[in-house]
C-alpha cells in the first residue's frame, strides 16, 4: 500500500511531501517506509519493521493521520490492506 501526502504551496518555499509505503519483507514481516521532504528535492527515508501485517497497517494509519493533522492532504493512494 502506498499513500502520498502533500502540503499546499507556499510563496516562500515549495510544498512538502510525505510518502508512506507498506512492504512485505523476505522474513514474513512488514516494513513501513516513510519518505519526507520538499517537492522536487531528495527526501529523508526512515524504515520501521513490524512482525505482523496488522501492526504495520495500524502504524501506517497512525502516520497518515499524524500528517493530516499537520496540514498535509492525501493526493494519491494505491493498493489496499488485505483483509
Amino acid at each position: 500500500m502506498r499513500i502520498y501526502l502533500q502540503t499546499a504551496p507556499n510563496a516562500d518555499q515549495p510544498p512538502r511531501f510525505c510518502m508512506l509505503t507498506l512492504q512485505q519483507d523476505l522474513m514474513d514481516g512488514w516494513t513501513l517506509v516513510r519518505e519526507t521532504g520538499y517537492q522536487g528535492r531528495s527526501g529523508v527515508v526512515k524504515r520501521e519493521n513490524f512482525a505482523s501485517h496488522e501492526a504495520a497497517t495500524l502504524a501506517l494509519a497512525n502516520a497518515r493521520d499524524a500528517q493530516i493533522k499537520r496540514g498535509y492532504r492525501v493526493t494519491f493512494t494505491s493498493g489496499h490492506p488485505s483483509p
